[in-house]
């Protein structure tokens, strides 16, 4: 829980696992599309569930040896009856979840105390659940923001409306979004599990035509237009770096892990054509990208 939520560049093993897990089995199955599609949002519940069962065990497990000696039952319990490891964990499970029944209750002076210290742990856990949740969705409406910008750039910019001020300072919001989406995928790892079904809004499928762009606009004869590629390029190469790093490890370079990134999300028939030409072929400018 700590490295998922509150450390910013680290991913937590379990939700790693949980998240991977969720991600491959939707993978294998049939309908890849809309299995895909509930992969991250049950990954999250699967990882909160985990969460919450791991803490309510481990606290189960220091009640048990206990019982039922230290503890106070209510009338009409037998207290050697209700003394097995499903009680300790009815009584973990509630004390987690902060009801109070009170039908079994910890008796003894330092038990008093750990119970509400397990209170505060389910509280904890409730409020980084919803700070988690609040974070994730809204890096997702980044990621897939900058997807449907690309989609807007991919059939009008062409070699000669780039050589200007105003592709420069498009290239710029490009490189700036891409940085966004490189610390999202630091701070919220498990927003890469989210499958976006929409063709454009979805950065796996268009963030080639980003690669496409810088490399279209490195050879323009206005400065300010080539240092704007420049910095493009360097950000879709940090971009690519992370992906590898966490995600992918293909070792590959950046067009590379871009086509790896955008098949491991179901896109595998125009990706590598799309890396190939940038913007997408179909553009009414393409003719003109093809003089020299």
């Amino acid at each position: 829980m700590f490295h998922t939520i509150w450390h910013p560049t680290r991913h937590g093993g379990l939700s790693r696992l949980v998240m991977t897990g969720m991600w491959r089995l939707s993978s294998r199955l049939s309908a890849r599309r809309r299995a895909a599609g509930l992969a991250g949002p049950l990954g999250m519940v699967c990882v909160v569930s985990v969460w919450a069962l791991a803490v309510a065990v481990g606290w189960a497990l220091v009640y048990w040896p206990h019982m039922p000696q230290s503890f106070s039952y209510s009338a009409g319990l037998v207290p050697a009856e209700h003394a097995g490891p499903v009680d300790a964990l009815y009584v973990s499970l509630v004390t987690l979840a902060t009801l109070g029944l009170g039908d079994i209750a910890p008796a003894v002076g330092w038990l008093r105390v750990v119970g509400p210290l397990e209170a505060l742990v389910g509280f904890a856990l409730l409020s980084a659940t919803v700070a988690w949740i609040l974070g994730i969705y809204p890096a997702l409406a980044r990621r897939r923001t900058l997807a449907l910008r690309l989609s807007h750039v991919r059939g009008g910019a062409t070699s000669r409306e780039l050589d200007s001020d105003g592709g420069a300072s498009l290239l710029d919001g490009l490189a700036s979004a891409v940085s966004v989406i490189t610390v999202d995928f630091l701070q919220y790892a498990e927003s890469y599990y989210f499958y976006d079904g929409d063709e454009n809004t979805s950065l796996p499928r268009q963030i080639g035509h980003a690669v496409g762009l810088a490399e279209l606009a490195v050879h323009s004869r206005h400065p300010d237009v080539r240092l704007s590629a420049s910095v493009l390029r360097r950000a879709l190469d940090d971009l690519a770096a992370i992906l590898d790093e966490r995600f992918l490890r293909t070792g590959a370079a950046t067009a590379g892990v871009f086509a790896s990134y955008a098949s491991d999300h179901g896109d595998r028939r125009r990706t590598g054509a799309a890396l190939r030409r940038g913007p997408d072929a179909s553009s009414p400018g393409d003719e003109e990208r093809r003089r020299p």
